[in-house]
C-alpha cells in the first residue's frame, strides 16, 4: 500500500472516530454525522485511485444505481419509518460484506471455475475470517430482513415461536462452525462455503423471528453490530485498514449501545433473544368491559394545561405513527408563552430504535434542553402538575414496579404516574407490545383522551390560542 493511500485511510479513520464521539449528543449529532460522511468518501476516493483497480465500469453503474436508490430513500422514507430503513440498510450492509467475501475467495483460488483449484495456500487468519465473514455477513443480511418485515408490518411483529427453536438455532450454528473448520483444512472444498451461507440464512430468519416488537430497538443495535463485525472481517480478508477500523468502531459501538437498551428494561440479551415477550397476549375485551376509565375531552385537557405551572411531556411511538411531532412542540411552545414550564421525558427504548423520539422531536426544532433522559427528569414528576403522554404505553407502565408475573416486571419506567394530573393522548384502551394491560389508564387522577394523536393536538392547539 503506497504512503497516500495510507494517509488517506489514517484521515477517514480519524473521521469515524470524531463522528462517533460526537453522536453521542443531540446537540453535536449534525457534526458527527459530518464527520463520518466525509470520511466514508475520503475512504471511497482514495479506494477508487488505488493501482490495483483495473476497470471501473462495474464500479461507475455500481455508484450511479446505488446512489439512486439511496437518494430517493432519502427524501421519500419519513421520520417515522427511519427504524426499518435502518434496519434494511444493516441488512444491505451484512449482504455487501457476504458478497465482497466469497468474491474474494474466487479472486484467491486463482480460477472462476471454482471446481479447478489453482491457488496455492492461503493464511490461516485469511480463511477463518472468510468463513465468520460469510456467516456473520449472512446472518445480518436475512435477520435484518426480518426486523424490516416486523417494522414495516409486511409481518406480525409479535414473537414467532415454535418446538425446539433454541436447539435448532444451536445446532445450526454449530453445524456452520464445524463446516468452517472443515474448509480451513481443504479450502478447497468451496461448496462447504454455500452450505454455510444457506445455513447462517436460516439462523438469521430463525433468531429473529422470536423477538417481539417491543424489543425492536435492541433488536436494530445489534443488528447494526452484526453489519460491523461482518465489515471487519472483510477488510481483514481483503487487507484493507481502514475497512477493518471503520467496522470495529460500528460492531463495537452497537454491542455497547444494545447493552444500554437492556439496561434501560432491565433485562438480559438472552432474555430478549429468546424469552418470547408478547407471544402469548391475546386482548382481553372482557378486562376492558369490566373497568372504567375517565374520558375527558380537548376542552377539558386545554382548561387544565392552561391551569398549570409544570408539564412534562412523555413522547412514545403513537407519536411517531401520527406524525404529530410539529404541532406538539406548537403546543408546546403556547404553553411556554403562558410562562408554563414544558419539558420532555425520553425513555431510552421509546419508539422503534435507539434515539428515535430524540431524532422524531429534533426533526420539529423541539430544543436539546428540553429533552431529558429518564434517570435527569424522573425524579422531578412528583413535583409536578401534568405529565402528558403522548402514544407512549409500556413505558409509564406501574406494572413494571410490582407485578411479577408481568413482562414487564423490573423494567425501570417513567414516573408519570407521580405527578398530580396524568393525561392520555391515545387511540384505544389497547396494551402495547408487550402485551399487558395498563393500570395508569384507570387510575382516577388520569384524563383519558381518546383519538389521533396528531388531529387531538391540533384542536388543542386551537383552543390555545384563543
Amino acid at each position: 500500500m503506497n504512503i497516500a493511500l495510507s494517509i488517506a485511510y489514517l484521515v477517514a479513520s480519524v473521521c469515524f472516530i470524531l463522528g462517533l464521539k460526537l453522536l453521542s449528543s443531540p446537540t453535536t449529532a449534525r457534526r458527527g454525522n459530518i464527520y463520518g460522511a466525509l470520511g466514508m468518501l475520503i475512504a471511497v476516493i482514495a479506494t477508487l485511485t488505488d493501482r490495483q483497480i483495473v476497470d471501473f465500469t462495474y464500479i461507475i453503474v455500481g455508484l450511479i444505481i446505488g446512489g439512486g436508490i439511496g437518494l430517493l430513500m432519502a427524501v421519500r422514507v419519513e421520520m417515522t419509518s427511519m427504524p426499518q430503513m435502518v434496519g434494511l440498510l444493516n441488512g444491505f450492509g451484512g449482504g455487501a460484506s457476504t458478497l465482497v467475501a466469497f468474491a474474494e475467495y474466487i479472486r484467491l483460488s486463482g480460477s472462476a471455475d471454482l471446481t479447478v483449484w489453482q491457488a496455492g495456500p492461503i493464511n490461516l487468519d485469511v480463511l477463518i475470517t472468510l468463513v465468520f465473514g460469510l456467516l456473520i455477513g449472512t446472518v445480518t443480511f436475512t435477520g435484518s430482513g426480518v426486523a424490516f418485515a416486523k417494522l414495516q408490518g409486511i409481518m406480525k411483529s409479535a414473537p414467532v415461536l415454535f418446538s425446539f427453536q433454541k436447539q435448532l438455532n444451536l445446532l445450526i450454528l454449530v453445524a456452520s462452525l464445524i463446516l468452517g473448520g472443515l474448509f480451513v483444512v481443504d479450502p478447497s472444498q468451496w461448496y462447504l462455503l454455500l452450505i454455510i451461507i444457506g445455513l447462517s440464512a436460516i439462523l438469521g430468519v430463525t433468531s429473529v423471528i422470536p423477538i417481539g416488537g417491543a424489543d425492536m430497538p435492541v433488536v436494530i443495535s445489534l443488528l447494526n453490530s452484526y453489519s460491523g463485525l461482518a465489515a471487519a472481517m472483510t477488510g481483514f480478508i481483503l487487507s484493507n485498514n481502514v475497512l477493518i477500523i471503520a467496522g470495529t468502531l460500528v460492531g463495537t459501538s452497537g454491542i455497547i449501545l444494545t447493552q444500554i437498551m437492556c439496561t434501560a428494561m432491565n433485562r438480559s440479551l438472552a432474555n430478549v433473544l429468546f424469552a418470547g415477550v408478547g407471544a402469548d397476549y391475546e386482548a382481553s375485551e372482557e378486562t376492558a368491559e369490566q373497568r372504567t376509565v375517565i374520558r375527558y375531552t380537548p376542552e377539558d385537557t386545554a382548561y387544565m394545561l392552561e391551569n398549570a405551572q409544570s408539564v412534562i411531556i412523555i413522547p412514545g411511538y403513537g407519536l411517531a405513527v401520527a406524525q404529530a411531532q410539529h404541532i406538539l412542540h406548537e403546543v408546546t411552545k403556547l404553553l411556554m408563552e403562558r410562562g408554563i414550564s414544558v419539558r420532555y421525558a425520553i425513555h431510552p427504548v421509546a419508539g422503534r430504535m435507539p434515539g428515535h423520539m430524540n431524532v422524531l422531536l429534533a426533526e420539529a426544532n423541539v430544543p436539546y434542553d428540553l429533552l431529558l433522559e429518564m434517570d435527569q427528569i424522573n425524579d422531578d414528576f412528583q413535583n409536578t402538575d401534568i405529565s402528558l403522554i403522548i402514544g407512549a404505553n409500556d413505558v409509564v407502565n406501574p406494572a413494571a414496579r410490582y407485578k411479577k408475573s408481568s413482562p414487564l416486571y423490573g423494567m425501570p419506567i417513567l414516573n408519570a404516574d407521580k405527578a398530580r394530573t396524568v393525561m392520555v393522548c391515545k387511540r384505544s384502551l389497547n396494551p402495547g407490545f408487550a402485551g399487558e394491560d395498563n393500570e395508569l389508564f384507570y387510575d382516577k387522577k388520569t384524563m383519558m383522551v381518546f383519538g389521533d394523536a396528531k388531529a387531538t393536538l391540533t384542536n388543542l392547539a386551537h383552543l390555545l390560542k384563543k
